[in-house]
């Protein structure tokens, strides 16, 4: 297939359709057909509100899905890569214990026992395999749960897709999963090309052995189905000879696996009645809903959604990627699709840019707002509105753009905006609903910090009646974690005319920016009219500093801590050590690590050249200092002082090269103020602004990415961190 604007859209829709279907499922995950009956009744549309649960969750069907296709990005998008090296692509990005997978202890779990073999030296395939786990952990259903994106950059040609599928499905699995995640993706690559549900089966079987119990489970189904005109007759014979009572182990891939071919063939195509089928059907909903979701998004494009049910609106595009490089946490659909895009063309050799010179917002879907909504601030008239869609046109720089139409009151304005970092109404939820969506961990870095170049193209409309004015803001916690908003400069523009906006943010240190924005001020009559928002652009280096905010007062020992002391500074950190003390008479950043390295990062994937310092002491430890353009766990430069007396610019790249290293004194509880400093190419790292070292890698270099600090068994601290 070519990788032209069809398939651009067939990519988002599948996308869409994954992340809807794991919304959809995941209030009633696990719940029989006979309890969902029960309790809610036939699945049409979102329940979340009945039982007191988000619809937007963190959720390893889509973390898992869309983190470890990173691995073709970070390995040269090469289109033969191997099972060993997403296993790598596992360490890299899974902060023990926080991320991604469910934790039910090895043996239980087995993405957790897979992750274990991986930190223990048992590279990929074996980490997953039978002969290393036994039948039971290998055979469960993670391995498919994974697997779209896989299908998602080989348009057209399932027989690839299940390769990749089966490498990628074998870090964690063997034997019948493997062969269900093999189904799953020839199905969603071949759906690129074919509508026929039949065909897509009979391809992708062709692809598993025929003695295999998912072969054998299709042909039944697809037997039942050609005698049997109801669906829920034929789920009972599924119960029957494919139930849970056949198969030992937390969550088995067959039943699962019997549910997509179920309601694949009912649902002959059409996307509400393929969700209302897998959903009421039961058993592990989110994973089942998410894969059928994104198969049938794939096929019928963005149309899959036109039926006049709302399945996009109440989903804004978001998703919620936790991982160890926390400025992906907070993305979305269109994001992820073009990520998606940009492997598939580069696995071809072909350079991708994506739209509007790769703006992080940039609407050019149909549909697509990006997480972007509104709201009436000082609201006094019911008549007012503030409305936002995407349209065809009114775009410098691509073919679509968000349109802004609003009707204020004096004294009303109007604010769209976006969430850069962890959301306020994440910060309000409680019981249920806080259970549900912490039950994976929400790590996350804001998306911008001071220093840091906003960029965008606002139009007015040619037919508004008068001039309009607004101003781009952000939003930063500050005090108790109130937000506090710091705006630019007003502008006016007339109708049909276009400003060009560069807006360099300032907010005060240790303040993260949790809302980017733009807001309208009203006249003091009457104010309608329409604005066209083009793109929203990310750039430049940060300029600031890391450290306990002023307004977070340290506490003399055995003092009763402040419970509303700020605590989202912190949390704008990935913590991936043992320990990060939280005691405030302790410094502010105070982090051990039992065995190996473990790191404290903060930042952006993409940064580039920059300089970053501080002043660390140590209690012990074998080794430890600042890292920069952190791509990860496995994936970062670091300047260090050792227990032995030897200060090293170092290169951690699935595994620990040291560059460059001199010997120093080494004092435990003495001050070292280490400067490790990224140009191009070239490492350069100081300690106490005299011993330098220097390195120019040419091999494979790491040129952007995150800042921190790391420790090798041990402890090291400092009171703050600088970027420049």
């Amino acid at each position: 297939m070519e990788l032209d604007s069809i398939y651009h859209e067939k990519v988002y829709a599948g996308v869409l359709g994954k992340i809807i279907g794991v919304y959809l499922g995941r209030p009633f995950e696990q719940w029989t057909y006979d309890i969902i009956m029960q309790r809610i009744g036939e699945v049409h549309y979102y329940v979340n509100d009945k039982l007191n649960k988000p619809l937007i969750v963190t959720d390893d069907d889509i973390t898992g899905t869309f983190t470890f296709l990173r691995a073709l990005k970070d390995y040269e998008s090469n289109r033969d890569i191997e099972a060993k090296q997403i296993g790598q692509t596992w360490l890299n990005y899974i902060v023990e214990k926080e991320t991604i997978l469910w934790w039910g202890g090895v043996g239980e779990s087995s993405e957790h026992t897979a992750y274990q073999n991986l930190k223990n030296g048992i590279f990929a395939p074996q980490s997953g395999s039978i002969a290393q786990n036994g039948k039971v952990v290998a055979e469960q259903i993670g391995a498919q749960i994974f697997i779209d994106g896989w299908a998602m950059v080989c348009p057209g040609d399932p027989e690839k897709a299940a390769v990749l599928a089966g490498k990628a499905a074998s870090v964690s699995h063997d034997g019948e999963a493997v062969y269900g995640a093999k189904i799953v993706a020839a199905l969603e690559s071949y759906a690129f090309v074919e509508t026929d549900i039949s065909k897509l089966l009979s391809v992708a079987k062709t692809l598993i052995p025929q003695d295999s119990s998912i072969f054998r489970l299709i042909s039944d189904i697809e037997e039942w189905h050609s005698s049997e005109k109801d669906w829920k007759k034929t789920r009972q014979s599924i119960e029957n000879r494919y139930g849970y009572q056949h198969y030992p182990g937390g969550c088995h891939i067959i039943p699962n696996h019997a549910l997509i071919i179920l309601s694949l063939l009912y649902g002959e195509g059409d996307f509400d009645k393929t969700m209302n089928i897998v959903n009421t059907a039961g058993w592990d909903t989110d994973c089942n809903s998410g894969n059928v979701g994104c198969l049938i998004g794939i096929r019928n494009g963005l149309k899959s959604f036109d039926s006049g049910t709302d399945w996009r609106g109440p989903v804004s595009d978001i998703m919620y990627c936790p991982t160890a490089d926390g400025s992906q946490t907070i993305t979305d659909a269109l994001t992820e699709s073009y990520k998606i895009i940009k492997i598939a063309n580069q696995i071809r050799g072909i350079e991708f840019q994506p739209p509007k010179n790769g703006a992080r917002y940039n609407f050019e879907m149909s549909g697509s707002v990006q997480g972007w909504r509104g709201v009436i601030l000082n609201q006094i008239s019911y008549s007012s509105f503030l409305e936002i869609t995407n349209v065809e046109g009114h775009s410098n720089a691509g073919s679509r753009s968000l349109k802004i139409r609003y009707n204020l009151a004096p004294t009303e304005s109007g604010k769209i905006f976006t969430n850069s970092f962890f959301p306020q109404e994440l910060k309000q939820l409680s019981g249920e609903a806080k259970k549900t969506f912490f039950s994976y961990n929400f790590l996350c870095c804001p998306q911008i910090y001071s220093g840091q170049l906003i960029s965008s193209e606002v139009t007015a409309d040619i037919n508004n009646k008068q001039p309009s004015s607004f101003r781009f803001f952000v939003n930063a916690y500050s005090k108790s974690d109130a937000l506090t908003t710091y705006g630019a400069e007003i502008i006016t523009i007339k109708p049909g005319e276009t400003q060009k906006i560069d807006w360099q943010v300032e907010v005060p240190d240790s303040f993260p920016i949790t809302e980017i924005g733009l807001e309208i001020i009203s006249a003091k009559n009457q104010t309608d009219g329409i604005l066209y928002l083009d793109y929203v652009n990310i750039s430049g280096k940060p300029v600031t500093k890391f450290h306990r905010p002023d307004h977070v007062n340290p506490l003399a020992r055995g003092k009763v801590p402040d419970r509303k002391a700020a605590v989202m500074w912190r949390k704008s950190w990935i913590k991936a050590c043992d320990h990060w003390t939280d005691r405030s008479w302790e410094p502010a950043f105070k982090i051990s690590n039992n065995f190996g390295r473990g790191l404290i990062l903060t930042g952006s994937s993409e940064w580039s050249d920059y300089t970053v310092s501080s002043d660390v002491k140590f209690y012990l430890g074998k080794s430890g200092g600042i890292v920069a353009r952190v791509q990860g766990l496995q994936r970062y430069y670091a300047l260090e002082l050792t227990a032995k007396g030897i200060l090293r610019l170092v290169k951690v790249l699935d595994g620990v090269t040291i560059l460059r290293e001199i010997q120093e004194t080494f004092e435990l509880n003495k001050a070292y103020q280490l400067e490790l400093a990224v140009n191009g190419s070239v490492i350069t790292g100081k300690m106490n602004s005299k011993s330098i070292l220097e390195y120019d890698d040419k091999n494979s270099p790491l040129l952007s990415g995150a800042i921190g600090l790391v420790v090798e068994a041990g402890t090291l601290f400092t009171e703050m961190i600088e970027i420049t």
